[in-house]
């Protein structure tokens, strides 16, 4: 029996709450469309990234859920706070994430529009 999803889902939580983001349940980026409208912690892993340097506020997009164009959500982090990620935005492709803030619709899609960095976690196996 695999036990690596609950196993990560706990990490997840572990490091969430340990770097001091809400205790609240996380949310799986294909699930993020029934919880628009309220605060909630997105995790999972980061399928793509993208800076968007000639779209209007130069957003950089972190793309979960599926690859793109087929994700479930993204994270859009403003251009304004992209500089002060450490490690960068595109540093996170691959990796598995919490981001929490208000979930909205975006299309068909969920997307967190990212206010710090400390709304992104990265996501830590034990």
């Amino acid at each position: 029996m695999n036990h690596k999803p609950r196993r990560l889902l706990i990490a997840l939580l572990l490091s969430a709450c340990a770097s001091g983001a809400l205790a609240q349940e996380a949310i799986r980026p294909e699930q993020a469309t029934r919880f628009v409208g309220q605060n909630g912690m997105v995790c999972g892993k980061v399928e793509k990234t993208r800076y968007a340097e000639n779209s209007e506020g130069q957003p950089t997009f972190l793309y979960m859920g599926g690859a793109f164009p087929r994700h479930t959500f993204s994270a859009r982090i403003p251009n304004d706070q992209r500089g002060k990620f450490n490690p960068s935005p595109e540093a996170l492709e691959g990796r598995d994430v919490c981001v929490l803030g208000t979930i909205v619709r975006d299309a068909s899609r969920a997307e967190i529009a990212v206010r710090s960095p400390a709304d992104v976690k990265l996501a830590t196996i034990k």
